[in-house]
């Protein structure tokens, strides 16, 4: 554990000062987001944050090769890893020339088709699934490939539409990343296996990236993550999520009983459950209006908050509170039992229904002024 702290911290530590030169780099490149209409930052913001947590991504399992218990793992552990990174490394570059020049819809999900696709040619895709009742069911070669470019893709995607407030995407995948780690390596633990698996290794580096963002990225952002940054996330969150199936011959959690042996599918959607659900409504919302289902517009979920009363502050820690709710609550029922986590859960589901209906108010104009001087 301690060396995934040490992980975590390197990564962290590497994503916030690599932030400095990625902020200077895209102001010089041009690389700055403009005012749109359907924006809430009132000033032009510089874009390369995904560049940033990619170089923070890279420091950590760097790191970690050098520690005398994750260096030491097994090949295929920093093998996967590495393709993972690897992936992300192509989806952000992808993401970079977005930034520049704005690249259209078809051509953004083709790169993140070939991304996804270079992940699966080489190993890093669902291999079986464990179902209740059924046992383990394995994946014919099409099958796997076509679930796992899917589930890479939609994360991709549902990771860069809930980037719409200061510190909201960075946030809730952080939170899943604390999340997943917590899940994989008490997995390992329950299945007999070494604590050193790929899944943990890359949520803990993937977290101190999003760590050392966030003070830059937080309301008001000095930096935007950009696509870069939002892709790059959604497929190394989606891409540990994948190396399970791979790694583990037979999954077993005791105490969830079938929801636990079908948590590793789940709980990275359950992670995102969030944005998830906000593409979701989006692409419906859209359709019915006769719109292309990629158009954007102000109608996501943060938007709302904001519509509601909610600071872009409150609304931010409002999508986060919902975020850790779903995954961590996930976690908890999967690996423990007992009428104590059930009341944790309805404690914090209580909680969380306050500050989303009950806290809002309309801000007072002072208020408004002073959030509007910190924008600017």
């Amino acid at each position: 554990m301690r060396e995934y702290l040490l992980v975590f911290l390197v990564a962290g530590v590497a994503s916030y000062l690599l932030c400095v030169f990625a902020r200077e780099l895209a102001i010089r490149s041009g690389a700055v987001a403009r005012v749109r209409d359907r924006d809430v930052h009132a000033t032009p913001i510089p874009y390369f944050g995904g560049v940033a947590m990619l170089g923070g991504l890279g420091a950590g399992l760097l790191v970690a090769r050098h520690l005398p218990f994750l260096g030491t793992s097994q090949p295929t552990v920093f093998h996967d890893a590495g393709i993972v990174l690897l992936g992300g490394a192509m989806i952000c570059a992808v993401g970079v020339v977005d930034d520049l020049i704005e690249l259209d819809a078809l051509t953004k999900l083709g790169g993140q088709i070939v991304a996804a696709g270079f992940l699966v040619l080489n190993g890093v895709q669902l291999w079986s699934l464990n179902l209740p009742g059924v046992g383990q069911f394995s994946l014919d070669p099409t099958q796997a490939m076509l679930l796992s470019i899917l589930l890479v893709v939609g994360t991709m995607n549902a990771v860069n539409f809930v980037d719409g407030l200061d510190g909201l995407a960075a946030g809730v995948v952080l939170i899943g990343a604390v999340a997943f780690f917590v899940f994989s390596y008490q997995l390992a633990d329950a299945n007999g296996y070494t604590l050193a698996i790929t899944a943990a290794m890359l949520c803990a580096a993937m977290g101190g990236a999003c760590a050392g963002f966030l003070p830059h990225n937080f309301f008001p952002a000095r930096i935007f993550m950009g696509d870069s940054g939002s892709m790059l996330l959604g497929l190394v969150l989606s891409g540990s999520a994948l190396t399970l199936t791979g790694q583990f011959a037979s999954i077993t959690v005791s105490d969830g009983g079938g929801f636990a042996q079908l948590l590793p599918i789940l709980l990275p959607i359950s992670i995102l459950v969030v944005p998830l659900a906000d593409l979701v409504l989006a692409v419906v919302r859209r359709t019915r209006r006769g719109q292309a289902f990629y158009q954007p517009d102000k109608e996501h979920l943060h938007h709302r908050l904001l519509e509601f009363g909610h600071s872009q502050r409150r609304a931010v820690i409002v999508m986060w509170l919902w975020a850790g709710l779903i995954a961590f609550g996930g976690v908890l029922i999967s690996l423990y039992s007992g009428p104590l986590i059930w009341a944790l859960l309805a404690l914090g589901a209580i909680v969380t229904v306050a500050l989303t209906f009950l806290v809002p108010r309309v801000q007072r104009p002072g208020e408004a002024r002073i959030e509007e001087h910190l924008v600017r």
